[in-house]
């Protein structure tokens, strides 16, 4: 461990002299959103962007007690993959909170806010949203989790800007921001609740050494990972944005080492998982998602569709918007020859018409 800690130290001190990931304003105006094809996807980008940048459409202040039950309705509904409601749950979130005036918000309604942002923002990330709205409410959760004094949701919104750059191929950010905010000693503070975001912000850096094609680095700080986990020695569920165990370890393997270069390491990973083990839709959903990229590239073309079908029978819309599954087909349409199944679900997905 005491080298894990030398080489992660090391590694933040390269970083150093890299800006931190602001709220990324400059990005605003830039190309439109992936997603704009799918009509989910579209209809949640456009009514998020109304909420976030819009004049508010509620002016009254909303008691935090009834916001309470929506957003957990809104988290339900992300979890099992429904864009529809989400469209109506969540630009209703944020414009209900962001019309209590800021003198008179709690310390509750500033952690209900943070809640709701950072879930607008796992909902970007996860449809691919290319416009910048990623960055404001990551910067919004940010702030208000500041706030509102609660050390979890600040760790949550760095791991979700550190997302954010990754995708953005800011690597070395990326980098920065999680394994910094894993340092923080307010979140080391907090028990075992600290400790499993701290795990949650060392597998992101993880993945974005995975990006690199770092696969040593990558293994070195999953590991470290897996070891905080261990020490836990069970699931730690973190309020509003699921939770953190061996079986999060697990499952972050399979998309770090297929990314990482290695999709037998990916799909040995992969065969340790029961899928019915996984706690919701969303995470069964991405599991799959990333199994089917590995049989694409182990050129295993009908292990892959067979997986693609999988994933559209248990989250039809999320398997019909999200850009990185509906590349996914459109390669598998170009690459070899098709068949019913394969024309079919690329009908559904909006990729052929």
């Amino acid at each position: 461990m005491g080298l894990v800690l030398v080489r992660r130290r090391t590694l933040l001190a390269g970083l150093a002299a890299t800006a931190a990931i602001t709220a990324g304003s400059e990005l605003l105006g830039g190309t439109a959103a992936r997603a704009d094809d799918s009509p989910f996807a579209g209809l949640l980008v456009a009514r998020i962007r109304s909420a976030l940048l819009g004049p508010c459409g509620i002016t009254a202040a909303v008691p935090t007690a009834g916001l309470e039950g929506e957003f957990t309705r809104a988290l339900a509904d992300f979890d099992a993959c429904r864009y529809a409601g989400l469209a109506v749950r969540l630009p209703r979130l944020i414009s209900a909170g962001q019309s209590i005036t800021t003198g008179s918000r709690t310390s509750g309604d500033l952690v209900l806010l943070a809640r709701t942002y950072l879930l607008t923002t796992r909902t970007l990330v996860k449809v691919d949203e290319n416009t910048g709205l990623g960055w404001v409410s990551a910067e919004r959760a940010r702030q208000c989790a500041e706030a509102g004094g609660d050390p979890l949701l600040a760790g949550e919104s760095a791991r979700q800007l550190a997302v954010l750059a990754r995708r953005a191929g800011q690597h070395s950010e990326a980098l920065s921001i999680a394994l910094s905010a894993a340092d923080q000693p307010d979140l080391r503070a907090v028990g075992r609740s600290g400790a499993a975001a701290r795990g949650l912000l060392i597998l992101s850096a993880s993945y974005t050494l995975a990006r690199q094609g770092d696969r040593a680095g990558m293994r070195e700080l999953t590991n470290e990972a897996a070891a905080i986990a261990r020490e836990l020695g069970g699931t730690v569920l973190l309020r509003g944005h699921g939770g953190f165990s061996p079986l999060t370890v697990d499952l972050h393997r399979i998309g770090a080492e297929v990314h990482g270069g290695d999709p037998l390491a990916a799909l040995a990973a992969a065969r340790s998982i029961p899928l019915a083990a996984l706690p919701s839709i969303e995470r069964r959903s991405r599991a799959l998602g990333d199994i089917a990229i590995t049989y694409e590239r182990l050129g295993r073309r009908s292990d892959c569709l067979r997986t693609l079908l999988a994933a559209e029978r248990l989250a039809p819309q999320e398997a019909h918007t999200r850009p990185a599954t509906k590349a996914l087909i459109y390669s598998l349409l170009r690459s070899g020859p098709t068949s019913t199944d394969l024309r079919g679900l690329a009908r559904r997905s909006g990729v052929i018409s």
